[in-house]
């Protein structure tokens, strides 16, 4: 094999990781993961961490190209939450490289990530950035109880774990980029939009992410929040917690 045949075996195999994979599926996939996750109170995300995130990061299924040694590459949802409205409409957003914390053999791994301050939301809002370089992230805790006196909580601006195989545990995502994926945004959202205007409340959300806002609504709520984003977008009336 020529080197030219190699560079495009190179360029080309990941984005085959996503050809049978379209945003509807993915975002069915993150309010699945979402779900399973919190499902089981013991070994999923600590309830008070996510009642006190800013933003939500999923991204389900994230690949490891076998083809090339650290290759790895995820197509996930941003969604960030206004004080008094809850959830808001999902960015699409992608994961390249970085130490993602595959367990070995895995080729997929689901990724979460909670975004715990103002700094952390405005990161999501760059045109991209680097996880462990412009904004800080640490390996989330897993179960009921945060331990809410650590370092880890107090400081990170990201919490992050994963899931593969099973196991799932938090990992620190140190070198991995985030960045919005604007062909997906367009597609979901009927025109081009800011990664801004989708994340602080500028559009409602696309049929197809209100399974994902429900079930971000349904395990994360907060006093002030009067009415979740689904109902208002459907016009229908508030959900009494």
């Amino acid at each position: 094999m020529n080197k030219f045949a190699i560079a495009l075996s190179l360029f080309v195999s990941p984005l085959m990781l996503f050809a049978d994979d379209t945003p509807a599926q993915r975002l069915a996939d993150s309010a699945q993961v979402f779900r399973e996750i919190m499902a089981t109170p013991d070994k999923g995300i600590p309830q008070e961490l996510l009642e006190t995130a800013h933003c939500v990061v999923i991204v389900p299924g994230m690949k490891q190209a076998g083809f090339v040694v650290g290759a790895k590459y995820g197509r996930g949802f941003a969604v960030c939450r206004a004080p008094k409205s809850g959830w808001e409409a999902p960015e699409a957003i992608r994961v390249e490289g970085g130490s993602l914390g595959f367990q070995i053999g895995a080729s997929s791994t689901d990724v979460v990530m909670l975004v715990m301050n103002e700094r952390g939301m405005r990161r999501l809002q760059e045109d991209k950035f680097t996880l462990g370089a412009e904004a800080s992230v640490a390996a989330g805790p897993v179960g009921r109880k945060t331990s809410a006196e650590t370092d880890v909580q107090l400081s990170a601006e990201i919490l992050s774990w994963s899931r593969s195989k099973g196991l799932f545990a938090g990992v620190a995502l140190t070198g991995a980029t985030l960045r919005p994926d604007n062909d997906v945004n367009k597609e979901l959202y009927g025109r081009k939009l800011t990664a801004k205007e989708i994340l602080t409340g500028g559009v409602h959300p696309p049929a197809a992410a209100k399974p994902l806002v429900s079930e971000l609504s349904h395990y994360s709520f907060r006093e002030e929040k009067s009415e979740p984003l689904e109902s208002r977008a459907a016009g229908g009336p508030p959900k009494k917690k």
